[in-house]
């Protein structure tokens, strides 16, 4: 191989892998979710919701409207499912799944009574308690109305089944 053709071919390499690099802001349109009432029909600046997911907690029912990404596709092919969830921090329940799902993990800043995330690829979490986190985490979706959300979850483990609607 001529010098010229050495030197050109790991520059076109870099060149064209930057080009596939995504370089989109993490906290894009696609990770947040709307105010309860917001369609992504009314408002097609909203995030599309693929289905919404009811989530039993002892006697109490809420319904998640889900984001369309491919880590709640993922998740739903593994519904119905009910599963003991760990109190973790007096702000959240947690569950190491048995199998990775697909991340597209960021930073949320505040994170929202009523958010239902996934923490690295395996935990799926469900937050009770608003507050401000530093952690990196993939958005599933969000309960649509966490009144009672915090006194239906308790303080200790706690069943609950998620199930579509």
């Amino acid at each position: 191989m001529k010098p010229t053709q050495m030197l050109l071919l790991p520059l076109m390499l870099v060149f064209l892998s930057s080009l596939a690099c995504k370089t989109d802001d993490p906290m894009t349109q696609e990770n947040s979710i709307p105010p309860a009432g917001n369609t992504a029909a009314a408002n097609p600046s909203n995030p599309t919701y693929s289905n919404r997911l009811r989530v039993r907690i002892g006697t109490g029912t809420f319904t998640v409207s889900l984001l369309d990404n491919p880590s709640v596709t993922a998740f739903k092919a593994r519904l119905p499912l009910t599963i003991v969830m760990k109190e973790l921090n007096g702000n959240e329940k947690f569950v190491d799944m048995p199998a990775s799902l697909p991340t597209g993990a960021s930073n949320p800043g505040t994170i929202q009574a009523g958010d239902l995330m996934l923490y690295g690829s395996s935990t799926l979490v469900l937050f009770y308690e608003t507050f401000q986190t530093s952690f990196r985490y993939t958005r599933l979706g969000r309960i649509d109305n966490p009144t009672g959300l915090a006194t239906a979850l308790g303080r200790a483990s706690v069943p609950i089944t998620f199930e579509l609607e």
